[in-house]
């Protein structure tokens, strides 16, 4: 379960930014995950309250935001969801070979105090 590695990274991370502003707790902590990332979303909510014990994030709120994938069709320009994993441009059939979102695991923003 690679969350608890995901998981440890995103609270290391947290910890430091709040050390560097001054900050002694964390309040929230707030994700962006993509849906083709290869990570799931509830292992990780599992992995934050293990591994956020005896941290500045223990009792933390994590807030977890699913990003659905999104094309772009080099044919007409135009960006779109790929629902089910159609890659086929809704608005002139071409196929898409550029996933612009989706595959995105990110530490988006904290709030400390």
């Amino acid at each position: 379960m690679h969350e608890v590695g995901i998981m440890q990274n995103a609270i290391l991370m947290a910890e430091q930014q709040a050390r560097d502003s001054g900050a002694s707790r964390v309040h929230t902590l707030r994700l962006r995950v993509g849906d083709m990332s290869g990570v799931v979303p509830d292992a990780l909510e599992f992995a934050f309250e293990t591994v956020a014990k005896g941290t500045l994030v223990e009792g933390a709120c994590l807030v977890i935001e699913r990003v659905a994938p999104a094309c772009w069709c080099a044919a007409c320009g135009e960006e779109f969801v790929c629902e089910d994993l159609n890659y086929d441009c809704p608005r002139c059939g071409a196929f898409s070979t550029e996933l612009r979102r989706g595959t995105e695991m990110q530490l988006s923003s904290i709030e400390v105090s």
